[in-house]
């Protein structure tokens, strides 16, 4: 009789054991099974081939509201394109801006600035003909830029020559050359603040500009972001948003406070950050073939979505803030050079109930 008892007691434990293990087992498949149907951020919606030679680098994009057009810099054509953002068509293939790397759409003046590295120049572009009429001399490798409306003045980032160039855009004139001891990253305006902000690359500083007298008025630390280039701004809730291309983190910055309050994982090499205030989004745009995307859930809290999958040697895009499309070029598709725009849409999950 004790013998029957340890053998139902030994069986006992046998199956509720078996049941653990398979429960868990079947919890274990499930999650796995979840992480792989789990929807990505964006979902590729159309392509398009740009007229410009395949396998070229290219670089900054920006979006003209006005006329609902896409403006795309093919750096290694020397190329600006012009795509009508209602129907995916190309309408110019802009030449004569050799090196092309920042585009920035002035609105008060229909005037689109290009900066033309290979020639250390930055182009005027009249958007109702849509050609080049002007081009003013800048420092040495003139890179990202940023538009301050109210003061009627551009910033132009000349990375290599250390320094700022402010454009008087109602003259087309350089008003005033700002010198640093470090690389210059992108520049943003901040139109809640009526600041424009620099990176200093070199030194893992923030810089603030005053736009009214082109004085810098701060130099702040950005803490373990290392090789800060890349930057977008949240300005309603005062934040920006640090692509550190040295150590593959993304920085957000506090701009009351000057100081980094958050440090996020990035694919590797990250370049373009881009920002939708519409969903809360920060998009990151990485040579390793990856744009990492970010949530914003609060002006505190973040947390990272994914790095959805691109073609390598994708590192700039833009956002529609209207439409909350992503556009990315590609230079390659599987190693084999191309030309091509790439649309996605934004996948928003539907909250749980």
């Amino acid at each position: 009789m004790l013998m029957n008892r340890q053998v139902q007691t030994t069986l006992f434990v046998i199956v509720i054991g078996s049941c653990v293990l398979f429960v868990a087992g079947t919890n274990l498949t499930a999650n796995r099974q979840q992480k792989r149907t789990a929807p990505h951020t964006l979902r590729k919606i159309a392509s398009f081939d740009l007229p410009g030679p395949a396998g070229k680098r290219f670089d900054y994009l920006t979006i003209d509201n006005d006329d609902h057009y896409l403006l795309s810099a093919h750096l290694g054509a020397g190329i600006l394109y012009v795509i009508d953002l209602r129907d995916n068509k190309v309408v110019k293939a802009i030449p004569d801006v050799p090196g092309v790397e920042g585009v920035e759409y002035v609105p008060d003046l229909r005037k689109v600035y290009t900066s033309d590295w290979h020639e250390n120049k930055v182009g005027v572009i009249d958007m109702k003909r849509l050609t080049v009429i002007k081009k003013i001399p800048s420092g040495n490798k003139p890179d990202g830029s940023a538009y301050a409306e109210p003061f009627h003045k551009l910033y132009v980032s000349d990375e290599r020559g250390r320094d700022e160039s402010v454009i008087d855009v109602t003259t087309d004139s350089v008003l005033k050359t700002l010198r640093f001891e470090s690389e210059t990253g992108m520049p943003q305006y901040d139109p809640v603040a009526r600041k424009v902000y620099v990176n200093l690359q070199d030194q893992s500083i923030f810089a603030v500009i005053d736009p009214a007298s082109d004085a810098v008025i701060g130099r702040y630390s950005v803490g373990k972001c290392q090789g800060n280039h890349g930057m977008a701004l949240d300005a309603e809730h005062h934040r920006a948003f640090l692509a550190c291309e040295e150590n593959n983190l993304m920085a957000v910055f506090d701009l009351d406070k000057h100081q980094p309050i958050a440090f996020l994982p990035l694919a590797d090499g990250p370049d373009v950050v881009k920002f939708d205030p519409g969903l809360g989004r920060v998009y990151v745009a990485c040579y390793s073939g990856a744009i990492s995307v970010f949530q914003e859930d609060d002006s505190d809290h973040f947390r990272k979505l994914e790095d959805f999958p691109v073609q390598r040697r994708v590192h700039s895009l833009a956002v529609d803030p209207a439409t909350h499309r992503v556009y990315a070029p590609e230079e390659q598709e599987d190693g084999k050079p191309v030309a091509r725009m790439i649309v996605y849409e934004a996948v928003v999950k539907e909250p749980s109930r």
